[in-house]
């Protein structure tokens, strides 16, 4: 690889050509990993809730990512302390579906900090007195919340009536309990990011919560398998309007996945692009580090043009 970031080609593991070129023939843009900060787990794609806007398509049953057991996350627990991973971050579906998922928690935070995406309904709500035990442990613990509008209405209308409010009910427990809380909702179109601000700071203070909670704001992502319309990332894209810090500012640098797909367990460039299984690096962690990974899924332009990620932890100085 040259100082410039353009790669020479034998670097290049085996894919299709679209992971290589884009459709007018330009050389893809790509990431190169420098570490491994941050170790996600999908836990699976089953939920108690069907949102018909889901990234994942999840809802009751479903098993397009499978449930992930204690003995199928502990291996890379294992592996990525030895790479110097900072955080385990945990996604679903709805991970407290999963009934192991105090089980690895309990392992995971003997070792570093945690974080878990969860809608703080029913499953979880269920097992907060499990989740007492996990304060004890060594390392902070952290939810993050989804919320997908100020107003019940327009966040019921998606994932059921009352879920608003018992989302609300979950995140004022898990504050109530210590816990480091964050929200996440899409960006809503046609309201100023501060009025937005105004309104969620409303709401929360309502809930006996603090009013400054910390938000991630998403852009559209699109379900799963979807063919989306978006410019194409070249190698000069990525060199001309990015620099070495903003390359590393992307996900897939610093970042991977673990899912379980037809009984097998792989290692994916980051938690948006499970859909393709261009995206399986390798075997193990480190070799999956190896790998520069192609920006010619439709969310890399997400993270290219928006600055988007599910990270929360800094990860590049």
């Amino acid at each position: 690889m040259n100082t410039k970031g353009t790669l020479v080609h034998s670097e290049w593991p085996a894919r299709s050509e679209k992971w290589y070129i884009t459709p007018d023939g330009e050389p893809r843009g790509f990431i190169r990993s420098y570490a491994l900060d941050e170790l996600w787990f999908h836990t699976g794609t089953a939920c108690n809730l069907a949102c018909p806007f889901c990234l994942e398509g999840s809802k009751p049953g479903d098993n397009r990512l499978q449930l992930m057991r204690f003995e199928d996350i502990k291996p890379f627990i294992d592996e990525a302390l030895t790479l110097g991973v900072k955080q385990f971050s945990f996604t679903g579906g709805e991970p407290f579906v999963n009934k192991d998922m105090i089980r690895i928690l309990d392992y995971a935070l003997k070792y570093r900090p945690c974080l878990v995406l969860t809608n703080a309904t029913e499953p979880l709500i269920k097992r907060l007195k499990q989740l007492e035990s996990l304060r004890e442990q060594a390392h902070s613990l952290h939810f993050r919340v989804s919320l997908d509008h100020f107003e019940a209405d327009r966040h019921d209308a998606g994932r059921g009536v009352g879920m608003f409010a018992l989302a609300l009910d979950g995140l004022r427990r898990l504050h109530e309990m210590g816990f480091v809380l964050s929200v996440a909702n899409q960006i809503l179109p046609g309201i100023s990011s501060d009025l937005v601000a105004k309104h969620f700071a409303d709401v929360f203070r309502a809930a006996g919560l603090p009013e400054n909670l910390q938000r991630v704001e998403f852009p559209e992502f699109y379900l799963p398998g979807a063919e989306v319309s978006a410019p194409q990332i070249t190698e000069s894209c990525m060199v001309n309007y990015q620099t070495e810090k903003s390359r590393g500012d992307f996900m897939c640098a610093f970042s991977r996945m673990i899912v379980k797909i037809n009984g097998h367990i792989k290692i994916y460039a980051c938690t948006l692009v499970d859909d393709d299984p261009d995206y399986a690096l390798g075997d193990t962690l480190a070799q999956s580090l190896k790998i520069p990974v192609s920006m010619k899924h439709h969310r890399c332009y997400s993270c290219f043009h928006f600055g988007a990620s599910c990270s929360e932890i800094k990860h590049h100085d």
